[in-house]
C-alpha cells in the first residue's frame, strides 16, 4: 500500500499564521465572501496563486506565502485545495462557474 511520506514544516510560525489565514476564509461563515470575489473576477477557486495575488485570502497572506520555503509552500497548496473541496456542496453548486473545469 503506497504511503505518502510525511514532509516537515520548516517556517512553523509563518506556516501557521498563514493557514490561519486561510482556515478563516474557509470558515463556515465567511466561504460564502470568498467564493462570491472568486467567481466575479471569473477565475477558478482553484488557481491558488491567482487568488492569493488578488489579496482575496488577505494583505498579509502574499509575504506570508512569499517567506515560506518551497515545501512549506506545498503543503500550503495542498491544504487550500483540501478546503476547497470541503466545501459544502450547495456552495460548490451555487459558485459552479468557480468550480468548473474550462
Amino acid at each position: 500500500m503506497f504511503e505518502q511520506a510525511a514532509i516537515a514544516v520548516q517556517d512553523e510560525q509563518d506556516f501557521g499564521k498563514l493557514h490561519a489565514l486561510i482556515d478563516a476564509a474557509f470558515d463556515a461563515r465567511d466561504v460564502d465572501v470568498l467564493l462570491d470575489r472568486v467567481s466575479r473576477a471569473g477565475i477558478s477557486v482553484r488557481n491558488f496563486e491567482e487568488i492569493l495575488k488578488r489579496g482575496y485570502l488577505g494583505p498579509e497572506a502574499i509575504a506570508l506565502y512569499a517567506a515560506l520555503p518551497v515545501s512549506d509552500q506545498g503543503l500550503t497548496r495542498e491544504r487550500y485545495l483540501r478546503l476547497v473541496e470541503k466545501v459544502p456542496l450547495e456552495l460548490r453548486q451555487r459558485y459552479f462557474k468557480a468550480y468548473a473545469y474550462y
